[in-house]
């Protein structure tokens, strides 16, 4: 068995598609004195503002991980993890899907999870599966595409839940819709909180969905393919 990834953020340093789009980003930044930034500031609060906490219909429900603190699932982890229990419980779904890889620990985001779901009474009767090989949202959604098309890149996917913390989910909807999900956003947290240390995420989140978006614009304006495909 191959050992497990663990994740590294510096490992992007070394990638020139990923710093090809830094460039770009920062030149947008620049010339529209910060405006750029500010109006993907303002999306990523208004998803997180205004996304619901559950769905119309049947769909599979896709819970993101978050990095482990002591093998555990930290407080947004549980967070997200409650919320899908609550969901489970309320009939919403019956089949479960938990992303993330390792963060560190010995055991998986997806392990430590499903462990901890079964701790507060996850009934036996749902479908929970594992997705364990990935290092980041981008790797999640894609390993799980492939999860629940078992195999087959031909096989039409299901309507899917994406159900992570406020702040991460415009992120986490653009990428599952450039992957080609029919997802719909659902928050963790009944409310988006104020405090200090969750504008600071807004704010990151804004920074990264910044970077990814215009790098694929701009990959797809000067027909750069291998850029282009990296999200897709």
């Amino acid at each position: 068995m191959a050992a497990p990834v663990h994740r590294n953020p510096w490992r992007y340093l070394r990638d020139t598609d990923v710093l090809h789009a830094a460039a770009v980003t920062l030149l947008a930044v620049l010339l529209s004195g910060g405006l750029v930034w500010l109006g993907y500031l303002m999306h990523v609060w208004r998803i997180a503002r205004y996304s619901p906490t559950a769905w119309p219909g049947r769909r599979v429900l896709l819970v993101f991980g978050r990095q482990l603190a002591g093998d555990e699932p930290d407080g947004d982890f549980r967070e997200r993890l409650a919320r899908a229990l609550a969901l489970v419980r309320a009939g919403r779904t019956r089949h479960v899907l938990l992303l993330g890889g390792h963060s560190g620990g010995d055991r998986s985001e997806a392990q430590a999870g499903h462990a901890w779901l079964l701790q507060q009474g996850l009934h036996g009767d749902v479908e929970v599966e594992l997705e364990q090989e990935s290092v980041d949202s981008l790797e999640n959604l894609r390993h799980a595409r492939g999860l629940l098309q078992g195999g087959d890149s031909a096989e039409v996917l299901p309507p899917v839940a994406l159900l992570t913390s406020r702040y991460h989910l415009a992120r986490c909807l653009l990428l599952a819709r450039r992957l080609g999900f029919d997802g719909h956003p659902v928050a963790a947290e009944a409310r988006l909180p104020y405090t200090p240390r969750y504008l600071a995420l807004l704010a990151m989140e804004a920074t990264y969905l910044m970077w990814i978006d215009l790098g694929v614009r701009w990959a797809q304006l000067v027909g750069h393919r291998r850029m282009a495909a990296r999200i897709s």
